[in-house]
């Protein structure tokens, strides 16, 4: 009998993994709200304070605020500023030109949707033997699709991995750059409004400790690849009209070398190379022609 009940239950979890793709693989409020306090930097300073529990679809954007909104629906939406993501195409920079074509940048969203945290490895017996097991593989199995799903939506839009990859580590090479040269007008097109915040009082928190800094990647990457995929939606009417954010890993050598006003070594060593592992996440809008990959976030683990 008890390995009869195993086998309805297992039966039962098969279904529920089965639930409708609105439902799952375009985000869940719950994982948000558990994530906000892994990158704090980046985050909007008017989110709501009562996120919803429930299981939603996209994270929608509309109304009159900046503020996150959800419902007490099964369904909870998240609303933005729908008018800020319409009208907001500041001008592109002169770098932003890619063959002959005008790239647009367009206001972000302003945070990472259900950042990404490693996930503790369990044993086998227990994935398969247990319900906190099946309860941790059907999560296992939606995140996975979630990724699936957005991975999907992006090559509709011409996506390719390799090219992405291509793109993405000659970000990662500009941005530190810039960093390290205290660039912030270069910097401000490279990254998204939130972001380029952030940054900003990093430099300057950097600059009262140290006058310069010589930093240097080491190519080609050691290794790179994706952690994750999601989407963020604008209008609830139209699901093209999204924005995509991938997180990457970057395994890699660097150089850095700091100094004083006087030009002496104060901190590194430009001798001797350092792995260094990021974990970074880009953003790209998909109902915009013309718009271009930044950087939205950084995930410390």
């Amino acid at each position: 009998m008890a390995f009869l009940r195993r086998l309805l239950t297992n039966h039962a979890l098969n279904r529920t993994v089965g639930v409708s793709e609105s439902a799952y693989l375009l985000g869940s409020s719950r994982s948000y709200s558990s994530g906000v306090s892994i990158v704090p930097e980046i985050y909007s300073q008017k989110i709501s304070s009562c996120l919803c529990k429930d299981h939603g679809t996209l994270p929608w954007t509309h109304g009159s605020t900046m503020t996150l909104r959800t419902s007490l629906a099964p369904k909870s939406l998240i609303y933005l500023n729908e008018k800020r993501f319409a009208t907001a195409q500041p001008k592109a920079p002169a770098q932003a030109r890619q063959m002959g074509a005008l790239k647009v940048s367009v206001s972000s969203p302003g945070f990472i949707y259900e950042p990404y945290a490693p996930r503790e490895a369990i044993p086998f017996w227990r994935r398969w033997f247990t319900r906190d097991g099946w309860r941790r593989t059907k999560d296992d199995i939606i995140l996975e699709l979630k990724s699936a799903y957005a991975i999907a939506k992006l090559r509709k839009s011409g996506y390719s991995k390799q090219k992405f990859y291509t793109e993405a580590v000659d970000l990662y090479k500009e941005i530190n750059t810039l960093m390290a040269n205290g660039d912030k007008t270069s910097l401000r097109k490279a990254v998204t409004e939130k972001m380029y915040s952030a940054l900003k009082n990093e430099i300057k928190q950097r600059e009262s400790m140290w006058s310069s800094v010589n930093w240097e990647l080491i190519e080609p990457i050691i290794k790179m690849r994706t952690l994750r995929a999601r989407l963020i939606g604008v209008d609830r009417n139209d699901l093209n009209k999204v924005f995509v954010q991938l997180t990457l890993e970057f395994l890699a050598k660097q150089k850095f070398e700091a100094y004083d006003s006087k030009g002496v070594t104060v901190a590194g060593d430009k001798t001797k190379e350092v792995l260094v592992r990021d974990i970074w996440v880009f953003e790209k809008s998909l109902f915009h022609p013309g718009a271009y990959w930044r950087l939205c976030g950084r995930i410390k683990i």
